[in-house]
C-alpha cells in the first residue's frame, strides 16, 4: 500500500490564493487607524439600519441617548442623597432632607431601565429587517452575475465568505454600533457627573481605558486574519465531509472502498487546521494576558488617585462615594464600548467582504438595457473564441458558423473538443473572449440580455435535481407563461407524462427524499423531466446538450422525433450518438476547439476524416 506523506506544515492545495495577499495590510493596522475608521463604519451601520427601518433606527438611538441623560441625573441625585445623609444633625432630619433627591434618583433609575428596554426592543426589531434586505441583496447579485464568474476560484471563495459570514454580521454591525453608542453615552453621562464632582478624575478614567481598547482591537484583527487563512481548509473539509456523509455518494464510497482515503485526506487537513487554531489560541492568550496586566495597573492607579484625594481632604466622603459609583459605572460603559468596538471592527471587515463581493458580482453581471429582439432569422458567429480562467488553451478557437431559423444543427466531436462551450456561447451564457456573435445582424452585446435569453431554451447534461414537485420542476422553465404548451403538453413531448402520472401524487409529487413524502426518480426519468422543462420554455432556439445520455432506446427515439417536429424552432444538438444526427441540416465536427469539418451526414461520410471514423466506430458495434 502506498502512503502519502506530508513533510511541510501546509498542504499544497491550501496555499494562500492571490486574493489573500491584502491580509498583510490588516496585520499592520494600528489602533489609531482603527479608531479613525470607526466613524465611517458607524455611518455605514446607521445607513444600513436606516434603509431597513427609519422608525426603529431613530427609536434605538434616541432611547439610548435619553437613558444616558437619565444616568447623569441619577448620579447627581445620588451625590445629593449621600451629602445629606453624611451631613451633621439628627438622623430623621437628614433622611427628610435626602428624601427629594432619593425620589429623583429612583425615578432616574426607573426611567433609564424603561428606556433601555425600549431601546432593546427597537434593536431586536431591526435585526430581521436588516437580514431580509441583505439576503435579498446577496442572492440578487449571485443570480444576476454571468456564468463565467463561477469559473473563477477566487469568486467562489469570496461568495462563500459573503454567504457564510457576511450575511450574519450585517445585523451585528448595527447592534454593535448601537452598543458602542450606548457605552459611549454611559461614559459621557458618568464623565459629566465626575466633572461636576471632581474634574481631576476624568483624564485618569480615560487613561485607564486605553490598554483594554488596544487589546480588543488587536484581538479582532488577529481573529480576522486567522479566518482568512482558515477558509480554504474549511471549504476543503466541508467538501470531504459532504462526500463521506451523503446518500448520493454512499454507494461509490463503499464500492471503491474510498473510506480510508477520504478519512486520511480529512485527517491531514484537520491536523493542519487544529495546529493553526492552537497557534491562534496561544497568541490570543498572550495578548489578553498583557492587556489585562496593563489594564489592571491602570485601574489600580486610578483608585490610588481617588484614595489620595480623599486622604488629602480634597474631596468629601459623600463625593468620594459618588465618584466611586460613577467610576464603576463609567468602567462598565467603557467595557461595553470596548467590547462593541472589538465586535464592530471585526464584523465590519466581514461586512466589507460582503459588500466587496456584491459590488464585484454586479460588476460582472450583464448590463440591462439594449435592443429588444423578437426571435431571429439568423445567428452568426464570426471567428469566436472562448478561454476559461487559468487555462492555457482556448475551449473555442476562432469558430465561424451560421445558424438559421428552423434548422437542426449538430455539434459532434470527441470529449473536450469544445462542443458544450460553443453551445453556451450560442445560448448567451458566456461572452466570447474574441470574435462577435450577431442576431439578425445585430451584435449580441447591443441586445438586452433578458430579451435574448427569453428566446433560448437549454436541455443540459448536468441538470440539477430541484427539490420541487414534478409540476414545478417543469414550470420553472418559464415562470411567467403567456402562451405556449402546457406542463402536460411539455411532459408528453418528452415522454414523461405517463411516468409522472404513476408517481404517488402525480404532478404534485415532491421530488426529493430528504423531505416528508418525498420521492426520487431514476437518471433516465430525471432526464425526461429536464427535457420537458426545455420544451415548456418554448424557446425559438433550443440547445440540447446530450439530452438522451440516460434514456432507454424507446424514450430516446421519441425525444428525437419531437425535436424535429417544430419547423419554426432552431435546434442545436450535441450528442455522441451519431445515428441521431444523420438527419441534421448541418453537422459541425469540432476538434480542440476548432471546426475541422462541416456538412450533411452524407457529405461528411463521403469526405472521410474524423466524422467518418467516429461514425464507423459506432456503427461497427451493431454489425454481426
Amino acid at each position: 500500500m502506498v502512503r502519502q506523506t506530508i513533510d511541510d506544515d501546509t498542504l499544497p492545495e491550501l496555499a494562500a490564493p492571490d486574493w489573500l495577499h491584502h491580509s498583510a495590510s490588516f496585520a499592520e493596522t494600528s489602533f489609531w487607524a482603527v479608531a479613525r475608521r470607526l466613524p465611517s463604519i458607524v455611518r455605514e451601520a446607521v445607513s444600513l439600519a436606516w434603509q431597513a427601518s427609519r422608525l426603529d433606527t431613530v427609536a434605538a438611538i434616541a432611547f439610548n441617548v435619553v437613558a444616558g441623560v437619565a444616568t447623569t441625573f441619577g448620579l447627581l441625585a445620588t451625590s445629593t442623597v449621600l451629602t445629606e445623609l453624611f451631613a451633621a444633625g439628627p438622623t430623621p432630619d437628614r433622611i427628610r432632607a435626602a428624601l427629594p433627591a432619593l425620589v429623583a434618583a429612583a425615578t432616574a433609575v426607573t426611567v433609564r431601565g424603561a428606556l433601555t428596554i425600549a431601546a432593546g426592543w427597537a434593536q431586536a426589531r431591526l435585526a430581521p429587517q436588516i437580514n431580509y434586505a441583505v439576503e435579498l441583496r446577496l442572492f440578487g447579485a449571485t443570480t444576476a452575475v454571468g456564468l463565467a464568474a463561477f469559473d473563477d476560484s477566487g469568486f467562489s471563495e469570496e461568495m462563500d465568505r459573503a454567504k457564510d459570514r457576511g450575511i450574519l454580521v450585517a445585523a451585528s454591525i448595527v447592534n454593535s454600533s448601537v452598543d458602542l453608542l450606548t457605552g459611549l453615552v454611559r461614559v459621557a453621562a458618568t464623565a459629566a457627573a465626575i466633572a461636576v464632582i471632581e474634574p481631576v478624575l476624568l483624564p485618569c478614567l480615560i487613561i485607564a481605558a486605553i490598554p483594554s481598547a488596544v487589546t480588543a482591537v488587536r484581538m479582532a484583527r488577529r481573529e480576522y486574519l486567522a479566518m482568512l487563512a482558515f477558509i480554504s481548509r474549511r471549504r476543503r473539509m466541508w467538501l470531504l465531509g459532504s462526500i463521506m456523509a451523503n446518500r448520493h455518494t454512499a454507494a461509490e464510497v463503499r464500492s471503491y472502498q474510498m473510506r480510508d482515503f477520504l478519512l486520511g485526506q480529512y485527517e491531514r487537513i484537520m491536523r493542519n487546521q487544529t495546529a493553526a487554531e492552537m497557534r491562534l489560541v496561544r497568541a490570543q492568550t498572550g495578548t489578553r494576558t498583557l492587556g489585562a496586566a496593563v489594564g489592571g495597573a491602570a485601574s489600580l492607579g486610578l483608585y490610588g488617585v481617588l484614595g489620595w484625594l480623599l486622604v488629602n481632604g480634597s474631596i468629601p466622603l459623600a463625593a468620594a462615594a459618588t465618584a466611586l459609583l460613577a467610576l464603576q459605572a463609567a468602567q462598565m460603559g467603557l467595557n461595553t464600548a470596548i467590547y462593541a468596538t472589538n465586535r464592530l471592527y471585526e464584523d465590519a471587515l466581514y461586512y466589507g467582504d460582503f459588500r466587496t463581493f456584491v459590488d464585484r458580482a454586479w460588476a460582472q453581471a450583464p448590463e440591462p438595457g439594449g435592443e429588444q429582439v423578437d426571435g431571429f432569422d439568423e445567428i452568426r458567429l464570426d471567428r469566436v473564441s472562448l478561454r476559461y480562467p487559468d487555462t492555457d488553451t482556448p475551449a473555442v478557437d476562432g469558430v465561424s458558423l451560421t445558424v438559421r431559423k428552423g434548422q437542426v444543427i449538430a455539434l459532434v466531436g470527441e470529449n473536450g473538443s469544445g462542443k458544450s462551450s460553443l453551445a453556451k456561447l450560442l445560448a448567451g451564457l458566456y461572452v466570447p473572449t474574441a470574435g462577435t456573435i450577431t442576431w439578425n445582424g445585430l451584435e449580441a452585446d447591443r441586445i438586452d440580455p433578458a430579451s435574448r435569453a427569453a428566446h433560448v431554451a437549454v436541455i443540459t447534461q448536468d441538470w440539477w435535481k430541484f427539490p420541487f414537485t414534478a409540476h414545478q420542476n417543469i414550470a420553472v422553465g418559464r415562470t411567467h407563461r403567456e402562451a405556449g404548451p402546457s406542463v402536460v403538453d411539455a411532459a408528453s413531448a418528452a415522454s414523461a407524462h405517463e411516468m409522472i402520472e404513476e408517481l404517488p401524487k402525480g404532478y404534485e409529487t415532491l421530488l426529493n427524499r430528504q423531505f416528508k413524502d418525498g420521492h426520487d426518480l431514476s437518471g433516465g426519468q430525471w432526464q425526461r423531466l429536464v427535457a420537458a422543462r426545455g420544451f415548456y420554455r418554448d424557446g425559438s432556439l433550443l440547445i440540447c446538450d446530450e439530452p438522451s445520455s440516460a434514456l432507454d432506446a424507446r424514450a430516446e427515439h421519441a425525444m428525437f422525433q419531437q425535436l424535429r417536429r417544430r419547423p419554426d424552432r432552431t435546434v442545436v444538438l450535441i450528442t455522441h450518438r451519431l445515428a441521431n444526427v444523420r438527419h441534421a441540416d448541418e453537422i459541425y465536427v469540432l476538434h480542440h476547439g476548432r471546426i475541422v469539418q462541416h456538412g450533411s451526414h452524407d457529405e461528411l461520410i463521403a469526405a472521410g476524416g474524423l466524422y467518418q471514423e467516429l461514425f464507423h466506430l459506432q456503427a461497427s458495434g451493431y454489425l454481426a
